[in-house]
C-alpha cells in the first residue's frame, strides 16, 4: 500500500496499492509481482499527487494469509491505486479481478499493465467506489479495502459491501488503515481471523459467516 498524504483533498477514493518506487518530483514508479506466475515482473505506477511508497514487506504477509483461498476466486480491490494487490491476486490464479480506481490516470496504468500481461480476467472501473458500491452487486469471495487516510470512507464501504450483496457466504476481507483509528467497526458475523501492525498502519483479515 502506498500511504496518501492527508493534505491532499483532491480525490477522495484514489487508493494507494503497494507502488514500491515513486518519484514525487513526477514521472513514475513501479509495482513488483511477489509470487505466482508473474513472479518479479515489474510494472509501472502512474505518480499522482499525494502518493507514498512503502516496501513490499506487508503485501507480502497478506499474501501469505490468503495462500489457501485465492485460488478461483474472485476478487475486489476497492481502492486500487497501482492495482498492486489486484495484480498480485492474479498472479496466483485468481478467477477474475475487479479493480476500482477514481483517478483516471491510475486507472488507465492498471488497464495498460494488464494488457502488458494479457490478463483477460480483470475489469478496471474509473469510477468513485462508494458511488459505484451503492448498486446491487454480485459476491465476491476476497475484497481488499485500502481507503485514503483520514478521508472516513472505511465505515460506508463496508455497510455498503454487505448491504448490497458484494460479498459470497464466506467471504475473505483485508482491510487496511491507520494505526490511530483501532479496529474498525465490523458486521458482528465478520470474524476477524489476522491482524499486524507495520509502522503507522494497522492491517487485518477478517472471513464472513453466512447468517
Amino acid at each position: 500500500m502506498v500511504r496518501r498524504n492527508p493534505k491532499n483533498t483532491a480525490n477522495r477514493n484514489t487508493g494507494r496499492g503497494n507502488a514500491s518506487a515513486a518519484n514525487a518530483g513526477g514521472g513514475s514508479g513501479f509495482v513488483r509481482i511477489i509470487a505466482g506466475k508473474w513472479r518479479g515482473r515489474k510494472l509501472p505506477v502512474k505518480n499522482v499527487e499525494g502518493l507514498r511508497p512503502t516496501t513490499d514487506r506487508v503485501k507480502e504477509t497478506v499474501f501469505n494469509w490468503l495462500a489457501a483461498d485465492l485460488y478461483e476466486a474472485r476478487c475486489l480491490d476497492v481502492f486500487a491505486g497501482s492495482g498492486g494487490l489486484g495484480l498480485e491476486a492474479l498472479s496466483r490464479q485468481a478467477e477474475q479481478v475487479t479493480l476500482l480506481e477514481l483517478d483516471k490516470g491510475a486507472a488507465t496504468q492498471i488497464s495498460q499493465n494488464l494488457n502488458t500481461l494479457k490478463a483477460d480476467n480483470a475489469t478496471v472501473h474509473n469510477t468513485d467506489a462508494l458511488s459505484y458500491l451503492s448498486n446491487k452487486g454480485q459476491p465476491f469471495d476476497v475484497v481488499f479495502i485500502d481507503p485514503p487516510f483520514r478521508k472516513d470512507l472505511l465505515s460506508d464501504v463496508i455497510s455498503k459491501l454487505e448491504q448490497n450483496g458484494w460479498l459470497s457466504h464466506n467471504a475473505l476481507i483485508y482491510i487496511e488503515a491507520e494505526k490511530e483509528l483501532g479496529q474498525p467497526v465490523v458486521p458482528t458475523h465478520w470474524d476477524m481471523i489476522k491482524e499486524k501492525h507495520a509502522g503507522q498502519v494497522s492491517f487485518r483479515l477478517y472471513q464472513r459467516e453466512e447468517k
